[in-house]
Order: C-alpha cells, then sequence, then structure tokens
C-alpha cells in the first residue's frame, strides 16, 4: 500500500474525508506462525470496493489534468 492512499488533503491543506482506510478497523496484527487464510467479511469486501472506486476516480481526474497540462497550446489570433 502507498502512504499517499492513507492521508489526503485538500486545497486548504485540511485532511479530507477518505473512505479507503478506517483505522479502527485495523486490529488484525499477524504473527511469523500464522499460516492459515483470512477469510473476508461482507463488510471487509464493502470497504475494499470502496477504495477502489475511490482509486478509479482519482486515476480519471489525474488523466484528466495530465491531458489538460500537455495539450497542445490554442492557436494565437492573428493581429488585425
Amino acid at each position: 500500500m502507498i502512504l499517499r492512499e492513507l492521508f489526503y488533503f485538500n486545497d486548504d491543506n485540511e485532511m479530507s474525508k477518505d473512505d479507503r482506510y478506517v483505522p479502527a478497523n485495523d486490529d488484525s496484527i499477524l504473527k511469523k506462525g500464522d499460516t492459515r487464510k483470512i477469510r473476508l467479511t461482507l463488510k471487509q469486501i464493502n470497504h475494499l470496493r470502496k477504495a477502489s472506486d475511490q482509486h478509479a476516480i482519482e486515476k480519471l481526474k489525474d488523466a484528466e489534468f495530465i491531458s489538460k497540462m500537455y495539450a497542445p497550446p490554442p492557436p494565437e489570433a492573428a493581429p488585425a
């Protein structure tokens, strides 16, 4: 997991509401000897879906921003 996926700030440098990570749910500490497969609950699957949706929305916003940034400049108007 990338650190920037945990914390997001809006334009005013305030932490924004994000559905990707809920620290209260992070209580499953695994040990080296834990070899059994972890079963996901529907609640956990829903959190993963929300995080995936949020990531897809951000990729679209980034692609739109990048296309604007690297678009060719508009043609200059000829002086009359």
